[in-house]
């Protein structure tokens, strides 16, 4: 019966990541816990309800987080609140930005009170088990269960990480190895996967070996573009608005993706012919926490990757730039909407929340999705039901939108670069699994809706089956393993 697995979120959908790890009856490990967003809300429950731990905790011995994103640690306060007080394990750099993310969810969902933040914040931190990269961990070494557990880069933002958990089992009172009963086993849990070229971070390496791999799949059944692709399109999209006088917005996320923006915006200016209309952008990051984040990416350069580091040193700040402007006070961000919905100089403008279900940019797109002159600029994934995705699915046929309970017109430009996602494509999955030297017998796939875990699913069996040497596979689609 053991190692098992309980999905608790992030199985048939892309948000919500939560995964119980099972050693025995009494024994478990919680990989991460995380909110849902889109359609994957249960709108029929009250809102404490939705967000509530409907899973026992007590055999929790510690919660691993892959990384801060809100979908992978929001229900981190209501997991506490449960009475949760085991280690939360992560890496040193999602160990500086967890803080700043676990704030602002207690302050959009939980609580404004200061004292109750300052509460929560010191319980967290005293909580909180910093584990370097490539380091084993001891989770459990009693009554014949040893469990140990091990950090390794991911590449999808600051400090993500996939999860290595090594699981040994006594029989007959003695620990067994793997060759005999298979009761010693390495279970790998991916997290989110970075694409090879994300800016800022080295792309991620697989694991040595795995016996059951935990993979996600958002983008399962699609390739990214390449970089300079991308890029080039980015450019071209900027000066067409930049033509027509108009303002480029893009919704991102706070932390990961506008940081990556303004490393790839950055370079943009930089190597702009100097007639370029490149040269008289402005960029404006109006978010409060994107700032914070920007800063701490800033402050976390140890964790750079070559390229980034290489343009440091030639006296360059891939995030912060003279170009660049940050919005701070609610007052300042209104101000600025309103100037820009008059104003014929372009400006590109960064603001959260990425699916465009609310913060600051919906108020942009309130007073610019009505205007033909300006570019609204998705650079992410869209979840089902989120305002993002109607935007992008309506928008180019001259749809509508509802936003804050309210009906728009979609008269703005309405584009999408895949390329700049900071999740694998398929490609890069099935090669996560390639090129490991010991390939899993099961693979689990999470977080990623069915259509792109049927594609990925088919490409793995593919895989196995192409090599006569390789074993046999099991490819479960997670929440449907007994279908």
């Amino acid at each position: 019966m053991y190692p098992k697995i309980d999905h608790h979120g992030g199985a048939q959908g892309v948000t919500g990541s939560c995964h119980q790890l099972w050693f025995d009856h009494k024994h478990s490990l919680l990989v991460d816990c995380g909110l849902f967003q889109g359609q994957e809300v249960d709108d029929d429950l009250p809102a404490l309800e939705r967000l509530s731990i409907d899973f026992p905790i007590e055999t929790i011995e510690a919660l691993v987080v892959t990384h801060v994103h809100i979908d992978h640690i929001g229900r981190l306060p209501y997991l506490l609140a449960a009475g949760f007080r085991g280690p939360i394990i992560c890496s040193p750099p999602s160990a500086h930005l967890l803080p700043l993310v676990i704030e602002d969810a207690l302050k959009i969902g939980f609580t404004r009170n200061k004292v109750l933040i300052e509460r929560f914040l010191d319980q967290v931190n005293q909580q909180l088990v910093v584990l370097p990269y490539k380091q084993w961990h001891s989770l459990l070494d009693q009554n014949g269960l040893a469990v140990k557990v091990r950090l390794q880069r991911a590449g999808h933002i600051l400090g993500s990480a996939y999860i290595e958990v090594d699981y040994r089992s006594a029989v007959h009172g003695e620990l067994s190895q793997r060759e005999g009963n298979h009761k010693s086993q390495r279970i790998v849990f991916s997290g989110d996967l970075g694409a090879p070229w994300t800016p800022l971070l080295p792309a991620p390496r697989s694991p040595y070996r795995a016996d059951i791999l935990v993979l996600e799949s958002t983008y399962g059944d699609r390739l990214h573009q390449h970089r300079r692709e991308r890029s080039q399109q980015l450019a071209q999209l900027i000066e067409h608005a930049m033509h027509r006088k108009g303002h480029i917005i893009i919704p991102a996320f706070s932390i990961g993706r506008t940081q990556e923006l303004l490393y790839e915006l950055e370079h943009l200016l930089h190597q702009a012919e100097p007639d370029s209309v490149l040269k008289e952008l402005e960029v404006i990051v109006d978010s409060p926490l994107a700032a914070k984040f920007t800063q701490s990416y800033r402050e976390l350069k140890e964790w750079w990757d070559k390229e980034a580091w290489r343009r440091y040193r030639q006296g360059r700040h891939p995030l912060s730039f003279e170009e660049l402007y940050t919005v701070d006070s609610h007052d300042e961000h209104l101000q600025t909407v309103n100037y820009l919905s008059r104003s014929q100089r372009s400006t590109l403008v960064i603001a959260a929340s990425g699916m465009a279900s609310g913060g600051r940019i919906v108020n942009y797109l309130k007073a610019m999705l009505g205007q033909s002159r300006h570019q609204i600029l998705f650079t992410g994934y869209q979840a089902k039901g989120t305002p993002g995705a109607d935007i992008l699915r309506y928008g180019p046929a001259g749809g509508w939108v509802t936003l804050d309970g309210q009906r728009y017109d979609i008269r703005a430009s309405v584009q999408q670069i895949s390329g700049y996602s900071a999740h694998a494509d398929q490609k890069d999955l099935v090669n996560f699994v390639r090129c490991m030297r010991d390939k899993p017998q099961e693979i689990r796939l999470v977080h990623g809706d069915n259509k792109a875990r049927v594609a990925l699913k088919g490409q793995l069996e593919r895989l196995y089956s192409s090599d006569a040497r390789m074993d046999e596979v099991q490819v479960l689609l997670a929440g449907q393993e007994n279908g």
